[in-house]
């Protein structure tokens, strides 16, 4: 391995006859991109054949080490590779945490509106067009940069974010995750023409016809498949709501897990997270539902540890969907997947609860010094000891744990496994939501099959998937909804 230093100072020198600023290529559209907003965006040209028409964008912070994450971000419609590198947030995040970010970028030549083609079969599919050029980026900062070819994400809003679960589908052996902003569900549509029908609603699939559009798209893999984030705002009227059941339908069923969440959080932003995981215990879908959001990417500009971006056209100010992403993904260097040799620890276990507190249990780890203790994917201490007990908890509250090992250098190694440990006590009051069932389904308090919208946790039969049919649903436990159209005693609505 070359030393960081040189490594970096050669990536340089070999990059400088490919670079170019972008302001040495504007384009001609009403959304043509400006001037990079810092010398860090720079453009890359000679990626490769580039059948897809599209210009790549790199942002690589100096210091990245050797076997670093890439992450692929793709801009929505009038949009540019430099807004959404001003705007998204995930420079932040490169910076901190250490792995380079491209951004691939279409223009008015391919579309009038700048939008990936997602809805295009001779762009969206394995070895075609836009696709291919976005695959040959990745090879590219792979043979540039040093990427880390098992950890390579792609990530994009609305057209982009269709274009990445067509990606996802594409090449699940490109990708080890993906994060869909206000998108749609890998081939949805297959011409322009019925494009707009897929953003105000799409096709009314089961799961596993929603899947086999996966299946298809590569066909004769088996896995590993990619885990698969899904944004949404619940006042999308560009993309609308049902484009993330749909979504999640899909990759759950690709999966081969059910539609009912493991877990649900709430968040910041007025955001729910709902944690679909996989027979290991490990979230392989998340979704990410943003209460009263329109249609763009969530964002939350400050400067704390989980604030990002920037509000703009399509930014919206609610929560940093970057930083959750990024830790759903493992890219911090604090939380489990991120760290260096030493394997994740095995067996964890969760010993005891009670109401405020929940007791864990590991097996040892050759070579560890010590072991960090991960609560909901952020660090809450360090022991040399393979048991800790968490304190000060929530009664009738599930929390998500996991291990990492450290060397005596404080080395972090992979994360282990997930566990869930749910505290006694402390029944929260039941909620009670009176709406269509199109609305439920939107919510996250429903999904939908045949053509019918189901209760979330009871799965009963509600009717119908559309906005005729009203329903009124109690919640109780979390995640648990039945109907409770006769009366609904609630703690709060």
């Amino acid at each position: 391995m070359r030393p960081p230093i040189l490594r970096r100072l050669l990536r340089r020198v070999a990059s400088v006859a490919v670079l170019t600023l972008l302001a040495a290529h504007p384009l001609s559209a009403a959304a043509a991109p400006a001037a990079p907003a810092a010398a860090g965006l720079q453009q890359v040209t000679g990626f490769g054949s580039n059948p897809g028409n599209l210009q790549m964008f790199a942002y690589s912070p100096d210091g990245v080490a050797e076997g670093a994450p890439l992450v692929v971000a793709l801009h929505g419609c009038t949009q540019s590779a430099n807004a959404y590198y001003t705007n998204s947030g995930w420079t932040k995040y490169a910076d901190l945490w250490g792995f380079d970010v491209v951004f691939p970028q279409t223009t008015s030549a391919n579309n009038s509106l700048s939008c990936f083609g997602w809805f295009d079969q001779a762009e969206s599919t394995r070895g075609r067009g836009e696709a291919a050029s976005i695959v040959q980026m990745v090879e590219y900062a792979k043979q540039t940069y040093g990427s880390d070819g098992r950890r390579v994400y792609v990530t994009g809003l609305s057209a982009g974010g269709g274009m990445t679960a067509d990606l996802l589908a594409a090449y699940p052996d490109v990708f080890a995750g993906g994060s869909v902003a206000s998108g749609l569900p890998a081939q949805c549509a297959t011409s322009q023409a019925a494009a707009s029908g897929c953003q105000t609603g799409p096709q009314k699939l089961s799961p596993a016809q929603w899947g086999d559009k996966v299946r298809a798209s590569y066909p004769g893999w088996t896995g590993p498949w990619p885990r698969v984030a899904i944004w949404q705002g619940t006042s999308d009227y560009t993309v609308y709501p049902a484009n993330a059941t749909a979504l999640r339908d899909q990759w759950t069923d690709v999966w081969g897990i059910g539609q009912t969440p493991s877990s649900t959080r709430s968040l910041p932003g007025n955001t729910t997270q709902s944690i679909y995981d996989d027979a290991s215990g490990q979230p392989a879908v998340e979704t990410f539902s943003v209460s009263g959001m329109g249609h763009g990417l969530p964002v939350s500009p400050g400067s704390g540890a989980e604030q990002c971006g920037s509000t703009a056209a399509y930014f919206l100010n609610t929560i940093c969907s970057a930083y959750h992403t990024g830790v759903f993904w493992g890219l911090d260097k604090d939380t489990p997947g991120g760290g260096g040799g030493l394997p994740a620890p095995a067996g964890l276990k969760v010993t005891g609860v009670t109401d405020s507190s929940a007791s864990l249990a590991w097996n040892a780890v050759s070579g560890a010094a010590s072991y960090a203790v991960y609560r909901d994917g952020a660090k809450i201490t360090t022991t040399a000891s393979t048991s800790f007990t968490d304190t000060g908890l929530t009664a009738g509250t599930s929390y998500r744990y996991s291990v990492t090992a450290a060397d005596s250098s404080g080395t972090a190694g992979a994360g282990s496994s997930a566990v869930t440990a749910t505290t006694s006590g402390g029944t929260a009051p039941a909620r009670c939501f009176t709406a269509t069932n199109y609305a439920h389904v939107a919510a996250g308090r429903a999904h939908t099959s045949g053509g019918h919208a189901y209760a979330n946790g009871s799965e009963q039969d509600m009717g119908l998937y559309n906005t005729f049919v009203t329903h009124t649903l109690r919640e109780s436990p979390a995640g648990h909804f039945v109907i409770a159209d006769s009366g609904c005693q609630a703690g709060s609505s």
